[in-house]
Parts: C-alpha cells; sequence; structure tokens
C-alpha cells in the first residue's frame, strides 16, 4: 500500500479504527514459518490509460506445495485463485468508473499460508461515470448556488443556497417557497453555508443553519429555526434563536460553514481561519477549529481545551484546520472524518479526535511531525504520479464526503466505505477503510460538487451548486 494511503498518528490510531466496516476484510496475516511470496508482474504501478480486458498477472515463490493466486481490484475478489502458472486473469475495464484503481495479488498455499499483497495503482480510461450495475440521475436541477444538504426523516432534502434561501425538495420536486429566506452578506464565499436537521427533527422541527450575517458587523452567525406546525415546509415566523456568533470577518474566504450533530448528541460546525493562518494555531479564537456545542449552543462541559460556559474559544474541539467546508459523521459510531481544503498542494481527510492539532499553516499534507494528526488520506493539486503525491486523483478544493453504511442496497464490497468529491476534478473517490483507507474512483458529475449525503433510499446523494445527482444500485 502506498504511503500517502496511510499516515495515521498513534494517537488517532486508537480511535476505533479496527473497527470499521465496508469492503472486503482486511487481509489475513501470514504465518511466521512460511516464505511464501507474490509479485504482480502486470499491470505496472502508474500504468495509465488501461481500457478493455485487463490482464493481472503474477509470479509465486517459496511455500509449500500447490500455491495458487488470489486477485483483487479494490479489495473485491476477481474470479476463482488460479492454482497453476501461468498466474494471471483477465478483468473488464468497463465494469468500473474511469479514474483510480488498485489491483493486487497474494499467493495462498495448500496449508493455507498466505503472502502480503503485491499491489499497483492504476488508472482505467474512457469516461465511465459510475461502475457497470449503478445509475446516475439528476433529481432537481434548478438550485442557485446550493452549498451544503441535509436530510429530514420524512425524506425531505433541505438545500441552502449561497444567497440566503433554505430550499425544500418534498417527494422529488424543489418546493417554490423557501424554509427560510434569510439576510446574508454572500460575497466571496460568504453566505448561506451550512444546514443540520435535529436528532429528534420529527418532534421539534428544529434547523440549524449557519449563515453570514451583515448585522453587527459582518461575521458568521449559528442560529436555530423552527418549523412551523401550520407548514413544516416553513420556518415559524420569529422562531430563530442565534447560538453563537463568531469573530468579525475580514478576507471574505475560508469561512467553513458545515454542521453536523455526532452521534454524542452534540453540534459540530467547521469554522474557517479566515484566511489569517495564525488563527488555526490560536485557541482564543474558534476560526480555524471544528467546534462542539450542546444542541442549545452552550459549552459542554468535557469540551478538550477548556468548558467555561458563555465562552465561545471553549467550544473548539479540535484545532489546526484550514477551511473545514465540510465533514461527515458515522451514524453507526459517531467517527468523524474533516475534509480540509488546502492552500496551494494538499487536500485533506482527517479523522476526527477531540483536542487533535492537524497542523496548519505549520504542516500540511503528509506528515510526521510531532504533535500534529496526519490525514488518513491526501491528494495533490497537479496529479504528480510520484509517491505520496495523492495517485491519481487532483484537484482543488476536497468537498464531501459520506459514510456507506454496513447495509443497504449498494453491493457489499462498496458498504461501510466513506465517499468524497473535489470542486474542480468533480471526480467521486471511494475511501477503503477496510484495505488501508486505498482510494478508489467510483464516478463523476458534472458541475461543481459541494456536498453529499447517503439519502434514506440508501442512493448516494451529490449535491452540486445547480443539481442533485442521485448514485444508485438496483
Amino acid at each position: 500500500m502506498r504511503a500517502w494511503q496511510l499516515g495515521l498518528t498513534s494517537a488517532a490510531a486508537t480511535i476505533g479504527l479496527l473497527a470499521c466496516g465496508g469492503g472486503s476484510s482486511a487481509p489475513s496475516a501470514p504465518p511466521m514459518n512460511t516464505t511464501l511470496t507474490a509479485t504482480l508482474t502486470a499491470p505496472a504501478d502508474l500504468a495509465a490509460g488501461l481500457t478493455g480486458a485487463l490482464a493481472l498477472s503474477a509470479t509465486i515463490g517459496g511455500g509449500m506445495a500447490a500455491p495458487s493466486a488470489e486477485f483483487q481490484v479494490d479489495g473485491v475478489p476477481i474470479g476463482s485463485a488460479v492454482s497453476a502458472a501461468p498466474y494471471s486473469i483477465n478483468v473488464d475495464t468497463a465494469a468500473y468508473a474511469s479514474g483510480q484503481h488498485v489491483v493486487r495479488v497474494r499467493a495462498r498455499d495448500a496449508a493455507n499460508n498466505v503472502s502480503d499483497w503485491s499491489s499497483a495503482t492504476v488508472q482505467f480510461g474512457g469516461a465511465r461515470t459510475q461502475p457497470a450495475g449503478f445509475s446516475r440521475s439528476s433529481l432537481v436541477t434548478s438550485l442557485t448556488k446550493a452549498t451544503a444538504i441535509a436530510q429530514a426523516p420524512d425524506g425531505r432534502l433541505f438545500v441552502t443556497e449561497q444567497g440566503g434561501t433554505l430550499r425544500v425538495v418534498k417527494n422529488g420536486a424543489l418546493l417554490g417557497a423557501p424554509f427560510v429566506t434569510l439576510a446574508v452578506d454572500s460575497s466571496s464565499e460568504r453566505g448561506l453555508l451550512g444546514v443540520a436537521l435535529h436528532p429528534n427533527f420529527a418532534s421539534n422541527g428544529f434547523v440549524y443553519l449557519y449563515y453570514t450575517t451583515p448585522q453587527g458587523g459582518t461575521h458568521n452567525r449559528i442560529s436555530r429555526f423552527t418549523a412551523s406546525s401550520a407548514n413544516p415546509d416553513v420556518a415559524a415566523a420569529g422562531s430563530e434563536l442565534p447560538l453563537a456568533d463568531l469573530p468579525a470577518l475580514g478576507a471574505g474566504n475560508h469561512n467553513g460553514g458545515a454542521l453536523h450533530f455526532g452521534a454524542d448528541g452534540k453540534l459540530y460546525v467547521g469554522v474557517g481561519e479566515n484566511a489569517v493562518p495564525a488563527n488555526a494555531q490560536d485557541l482564543a479564537t474558534p476560526l480555524g477549529k471544528l467546534l462542539r456545542f450542546n444542541d442549545d449552543g452552550s459549552i459542554p462541559g468535557d469540551n478538550p481545551f477548556c468548558n467555561t460556559p458563555g465562552l465561545l474559544r471553549c467550544a473548539v474541539w479540535a484545532m489546526g484546520l484550514r477551511n473545514p467546508f465540510t465533514f461527515a459523521v458515522r451514524a453507526s459510531d459517531g467517527r468523524i472524518h474533516i475534509n480540509d481544503v488546502g492552500q496551494n498542494t494538499w487536500e485533506e481527510i482527517n479523522l476526527g479526535a477531540g483536542g487533535a492539532n492537524y497542523g496548519w499553516p505549520n504542516s500540511e499534507g503528509p506528515t510526521t511531525t510531532a504533535g500534529v494528526t496526519a490525514p488518513i488520506f491526501a491528494y495533490d493539486h497537479d496529479g504528480a504520479l510520484a509517491a505520496g503525491a495523492g495517485g491519481f486523483f487532483s484537484g482543488c478544493a476536497i468537498i464531501g464526503g459520506a459514510f456507506y453504511p454496513d447495509t443497504g442496497p449498494f453491493p457489499a464490497a462498496y458498504r461501510g466505505s466513506y465517499f468524497f468529491t473535489d470542486l474542480c476534478s468533480a471526480v467521486i473517490g471511494r475511501l477503503d477503510l477496510a484495505n488501508g483507507n486505498a482510494a478508489y474512483a467510483f464516478g463523476s458529475v458534472t458541475g461543481s460538487p459541494v456536498g453529499m449525503l447517503v439519502g434514506l433510499d440508501g442512493a448516494l446523494h451529490v449535491l452540486t451548486q445547480t443539481a442533485i445527482v442521485r448514485f444508485a444500485s438496483p
């Protein structure tokens, strides 16, 4: 496995990583008494533009009698084990989305000893926008500068638009009347940026928004709204309850804006450093941090840095972030992935941990710096193919993501994966948590993606600035 697919610090590694689901199970460790080896001879590592029938070939050595070769693509077995030389099997590249994939082989002998995996990161050519067996369709196509998406227990989708409107998609149709319209400063990267629904939304109708208000000097605000009892598709008049007013803004960019409830019932909020890198390491400000509140905006008593009631800086849960425009929470256990938008070189997926420091501006991308929690996956901006550069993934601003649960209509190999995409490349990646955080191409969309979620129907919904694109498996 390549170095860019790993990179957890020992501190982050303690946060339940061994419980990751999805994909195929982690490879068995070979017994100490075997010399069995497998070497993938084709395709070559970093081979690009592969199309049609692709031959996977290997050599096998050592071990006891009757060794066989087990081939995989993206952690999934391909055909039956090949029990005699020449050790080779064909793969139809047309069954996969165009883009990065990982092929590998290991040997197994008659005594059930197995070798280490021998792998290659490759690129399948063409212009396929989803794997075989998946459909891609547009659910809504008339959004205006959409920024975030959430789903209610009754299936309604709530979509924020940068200009200040919170739209509702009901029964597959975009309603004409917004849930609420806010007066916002929408210049540059400001505006209505994030939405979350209370875990008990079905009974209390609480909707949380993150937006840039010009009131009292331009700044970002976190507020709670309540759905009208007479018409739950709109907010009750006068129901806004401001929960937190963040510091005054200087630059127009790096606002963050994502909101999600954790499995602990707390409200987590991603806040950018407002183009002042030093803010990310300054615990006196909430900028450049992931914040954690109670659902009423008060400070939890177990926040890692401080817990003084009414003191905004005590909402800080993790630090050292540049612009966490999106993050995601796994429903099964509360695992958090923070997507931190980079500067000139790196885009990061970070494992959320209370008290963690992700290093910005002192480090960016893969790092071994003491005291810094390194990303579990990072890719660069130019698509360079040197080791450590993210393979064939590239872009300018990481967007997403969404954890696929361990059950659902997606095939077993895709369950438990983490999906992400990028504002510029629009290529949807799948991070295989069960196989060393290897990243594979899942599909692509047109337009500029800004968010995603796994819907109640088990489909992956990708939000672009103008549409909701739905990937489904029968």
